[in-house]
């Protein structure tokens, strides 16, 4: 299933994701650290939601107290609430 999340406290604008029986299929973040993001999404392809958030949960960028990753992080646990 498809998913739209609008991440706070972060440079990337919408986080694009496609769940499947709670492992994650696709991650597409709009706008953020192109690189990063991109490298990020495509570690997280193919793991368990839960594994996900285990692992990004909490990252920080410099001295925000968020990150893309804890964002990534917080819309999965979310759509995990959903399934």
């Amino acid at each position: 299933m498809q998913y739209c999340y609008t991440p706070h406290g972060v440079c990337s604008r919408q986080i694009h994701m496609d769940v499947e029986d709670g492992i994650v299929k696709k991650v597409q973040f709009v706008g953020g650290c192109n690189g990063n993001t991109k490298g990020i999404a495509a570690l997280v392809e193919g793991m368990p939601v839960d594994e996900v958030v285990k692992r990004l949960e909490g990252i920080q960028c410099g001295s925000r107290p968020t990150s893309c990753p804890d964002q990534l992080a917080k819309a999965l646990k979310k759509v995990a609430e959903e399934q």
